[in-house]
């Protein structure tokens, strides 16, 4: 593994017109959880569940982003960022999931585009980045079609408002992770254990983007629309036939569960029968045809790969998770394999050809060693960075077709069930003071950025 990003070598390996950025998400940073009319997410509810957050901790106050948005634009601008992804909170913008729109909420996104676009940094605001309105999960959440069709109507609102100067739209955030995470694992918001509730969440969660891209089109004219998945290459335990089946099925319950749907194929065959009558979600005519309509682009969140092998009583996938102790892992426990980002952009561009990738969520946690004189050196994460960064230039070369990378995360931030115990940002936060620091790998990722636009700049001054 590399000691340090060659910022030199890493940006000229890059397009000229690379976008490049960091991501953040509403509950994670803004805080203000109950000020200017905003109402209680799922998460807010979740939080206040004993023994659901590690440190019994919640994002009413997180980063205090809703209070110091101008500073962290400020720190964009300082990282040299193109573009800065964030989510929009629908219970700060319609408090009640439908209805009465909330205007304190909706001039805050208002005023972020805004200051953004001044600042010369591409706004990316995702439409749900997991903060369901709590009413709506009272009527049903994401396991009711009603909350599809809830969200359509959110979508337009917001982009109505905002479609004038907002040109790329994410709908979903990880929908995997909203409906299994969530719905059948109960680690997530809102803690249910159900997998029938949790298939059908996933079905509506992408019923929910294929709703609002016509509406994002009509609103935002010229936009480009996309969802966001968590992807993940899946490695079997062994070469048996049984263990390669088992990493199969995981492989179409993590990942071709949202990708084939996305773009026409509809639900995998196999998975179906995996399911079964008692699981499969209930879909109504034109659903399929509404959901595969939406994609324009797709975002990719990677951190590992997993390893699975076959084991038969673990219902209903039939596999289950393999240690792999001889890897690097993060303080997540997630092994670290930045070959698996190259594989998964060649596969996707070889399975899913002429769609343009982003990098949407790309990081890791680390236990970070204290500030030094306001200096915070945190050399594994400049590993990883410059590693993973090396794999996305190399897919590149071998034909993937990314257009741009965000680093996960530019801010320490809630980190849901670990509450403030991880740290993924590339700018350091003292959640008792709200001070910010750049870390070296903040500055080696803004190195990384100078290098490619140095090289880009030479690039055009040689040319005829």
């Amino acid at each position: 593994m590399k000691q340090t990003l060659d910022s030199a070598t890493l940006g000229a390996r890059f397009p000229d017109d690379f976008l490049w950025g960091a991501a953040t998400s509403s509950y994670q940073i803004e805080g203000a959880a109950t000020e200017d009319g905003r109402s209680p997410s799922i998460w807010d509810a979740f939080a206040k569940t004993d023994g659901a957050i590690e440190d019994g901790s919640s994002g009413d106050v997180a980063c205090d982003h809703y209070h110091r948005w101008r500073g962290d634009i400020a720190l964009m601008g300082e990282l040299g960022l193109g573009a800065y992804r964030f989510s929009i909170a629908w219970p700060r913008v319609i408090p009640g999931g439908t209805g009465a729109v909330n205007a304190a909420g909706l001039d805050f996104y208002d005023r972020l585009v805004d200051a953004l676009l001044e600042a010369g940094i591409e706004p990316w605001p995702t439409l749900y980045h997991w903060d369901l309105p709590q009413v709506l999960e009272d009527r049903g959440g994401w396991p009711a079609r009603e909350t599809a069709e809830a969200f359509a109507e959110y979508t337009d609102i917001v982009t109505r408002r905002l479609g004038d100067r907002v040109t790329t739209w994410t709908t979903l955030n990880e929908p995997w992770v909203s409906s299994i995470l969530g719905y059948a694992h109960g680690l997530h918001a809102p803690g249910v254990r159900d997998w029938g509730a949790a298939l059908q969440a996933a079905h509506h969660l992408l019923l929910g983007h294929g709703l609002a891209a016509p509406i994002i089109r009509a609103n935002s004219p010229g936009a480009r629309v996309g969802a966001v998945l968590n992807l993940t290459p899946i490695r079997a335990t062994t070469n048996s036939d049984a263990d390669r089946a088992a990493a199969h099925r995981h492989d179409g319950h993590l990942n071709r569960w949202f990708l084939d749907p996305l773009f026409g194929r509809g639900y995998p065959a196999d998975m179906l029968e995996v399911y079964g009558e008692r699981l499969t979600p209930q879909v109504e005519p034109g659903d399929m045809e509404a959901i595969a309509s939406g994609a324009d682009f797709l975002g990719i969140n990677y951190y590992m790969t997993f390893t699975h092998g076959d084991a038969p009583d673990e219902l209903p996938l039939r596999a289950a998770l393999v240690d792999t102790p001889d890897m690097q892992h993060t303080a997540m426990g997630w092994p670290v394999e930045a070959a698996g980002l190259h594989e998964l952009l060649v596969r996707l561009n070889r399975e899913y050809p002429s769609v343009d990738l982003y990098i949407t969520e790309n990081g890791s946690a680390f236990d970070d060693p204290q500030l030094i004189d306001g200096e915070l050196d945190d050399p594994l994460r400049v590993a990883y960075l410059g590693d993973h960064l090396d794999a996305c230039a190399t897919a590149i070369a071998d034909g993937a077709r990314l257009r741009g990378y965000f680093a996960w995360s530019l801010l320490d931030n809630f980190e849901w069930g670990f509450g403030y115990t991880k740290r993924f940002g590339i700018v350091h936060v003292d959640f008792q003071t709200q001070q910010r620091t750049i870390k070296r790998s903040g500055r080696s990722y803004a190195n990384v950025i100078a290098a490619a636009r140095r090289a880009s700049a030479q690039a055009a001054t040689l040319s005829p």
